[in-house]
């Protein structure tokens, strides 16, 4: 259910927005321009297509898109809200955590406001873990900090624990700050919640580092993560060249999308080769990646830098067992380490001397607080979920399309895996950038 699908089949799908009921009550919000049922935003802007669309007599699919409504549905003076942050850490989850807070409390006049201990364990009493009750005050510096002042955790809990647990804490609205693990557990509460027909909200924020959530534009603690990874590209390339024909291989975040791999790329054009997940490569072979690199050494450069995603290469692995994690993701096999013993065994038996140096920054990277246009971004995006849920809505994640935020059902949201285009302008440009074909001698893609 990706873009290009629902833009070729429009009346397939269904991109509206779940709702408890009727919105009746007046919004004390003011300063603000309210946004209106009705307006929506499209899916694409390529206006062929469009066209197209218009004249086979469909409607051009959209998103609703956020912001505050003249009518909300829950009234702030008996509204409970609680926040729940799972599965990897991710730059900016205490800001968003802040941001939520701040917004209920001061916009809204909600003076409830629970964080759930450990990600949907919390919601589970086995655990034995109270809510945190949040105010301002507690969390005024939390988003100068990495990880979550909540606490995280991975894994499936019975939806109908978790609804219990809301109903006796009596919580009216539910933010779960998350990947698509997070989202699917989210939509399964809302599920349940709409099954016993209670007045819950449930409300997706999106955090996920890789970047891969479907109609969603791009997601917190990725910009952070770019700009992390090209400091470490920095010191990799200070590495490589210390030495004469050094390798400096690093492994970034990225487990079946190569965002974070061909943005941290770009971010900092040292880098000689990029392998992603959506481009297999082969090791040997006058086309693999170890004649690649003997050419580049042949043709008198004298070091190399190379990044790789954590999910390239997964088809070199083939015959080993598969693992999961306790969220029920396959766990990727290691690249890194796997290129690292390859490549030192193969030129070992040419008789070359290529010093290698591995980095592996991923977890020092996602423990980072968000900083810039990131740290703004979570503050927005915790904005437009209040307002969401305050109207009333549920089932979905807030996103942003072509700019502007917008609510995304949750379903779509987690359909499948956003992934780079390699036939599009930000591949291209990555191989414009490295000239990796150059050493790779094939055409197009390496």
């Amino acid at each position: 259910m990706g873009i290009d699908d629902i833009l070729a089949n429009p009346a397939d799908h269904d991109l509206s927005i779940h709702t408890l009921g009727r919105a009746s009550v007046a919004n004390v919000l003011t300063g603000q321009r309210f946004v209106q049922d009705h307006e929506r935003i499209a899916l694409t802007s390529d206006a062929a297509r469009i066209h197209g669309i218009c004249a086979a007599g469909a409607q051009v699919p959209s998103l609703e898109k956020a912001g505050p409504r003249q009518q909300i549905y829950h009234d702030p003076a008996w509204t409970r809200a609680a926040i729940v942050t799972c599965g990897g850490l991710a730059p900016g989850l205490n800001a968003v955590i802040k941001g939520l807070v701040q917004v209920l409390w001061f916009d809204y006049g909600v003076r409830h406001v629970f964080g759930i201990p450990y990600g949907y364990r919390g919601l589970n009493p086995k655990y034995r873990l109270a809510p945190i009750q949040l105010t301002p005050e507690l969390v005024d510096t939390i988003h100068e900090e990495g990880g979550t002042m909540l606490g995280s955790s991975r894994g499936e809990q019975d939806p109908k624990v978790m609804v219990d647990t809301l109903q006796r804490l009596n919580i009216n609205i539910l933010f779960c700050v998350g990947g698509d693990g997070t989202l699917r557990g989210a939509h399964a509460i809302a599920e349940e919640v709409a099954f016993r027909k209670l007045p819950i909200s449930v409300v997706g924020i999106p955090k996920t580092i890789d970047n891969d959530l479907n109609l969603v534009d791009h997601t917190f603690g990725f910009e952070t993560a770019v700009y992390k990874a090209a400091e470490i590209i920095t010191n990799a390339h200070m590495e490589a060249r210390g030495a004469h024909n050094g390798l400096a291989i690093v492994k970034l975040m990225g487990r079946d999308s190569g965002f974070i791999a061909a943005y941290a790329t770009l971010a900092n054009t040292v880098v000689n080769m990029c392998l992603v997940p959506e481009v297999p490569f082969q090791l040997e072979g006058p086309t693999g990646l170890f004649e690649a690199l003997r050419r580049r050494f042949e043709r008198g450069k004298t070091h190399a830098v190379l990044v790789v995603a954590e999910g390239a290469g997964q088809h070199l692995f083939e015959g080993l067992p598969e693992a999961r994690d306790a969220s029920g993701n396959i766990l990727k096999h290691d690249i890194g380490d796997f290129l690292v013993d390859k490549i030192r065994h193969h030129f070992d038996q040419l008789g070359m001397d290529i010093p290698i140096r591995y980095f592996d920054p991923s977890y020092s990277i996602r423990s980072v607080p968000a900083r810039g246009t990131d740290a703004i971004f979570c503050t927005q995006l915790a904005e437009n979920a209040t307002h969401a849920a305050m109207s009333g809505r549920t089932d979905m994640v807030v996103g942003s399309t072509g700019g502007v935020f917008t609510h995304v059902p949750i379903p779509y949201a987690t359909s499948e895996r956003k992934k780079l285009d390699i036939d599009g302008p930000l591949w291209h440009a990555v191989l414009s950038s490295t000239r990796q074909m150059d050493y790779f001698r094939a055409s197009g893609r390496a």
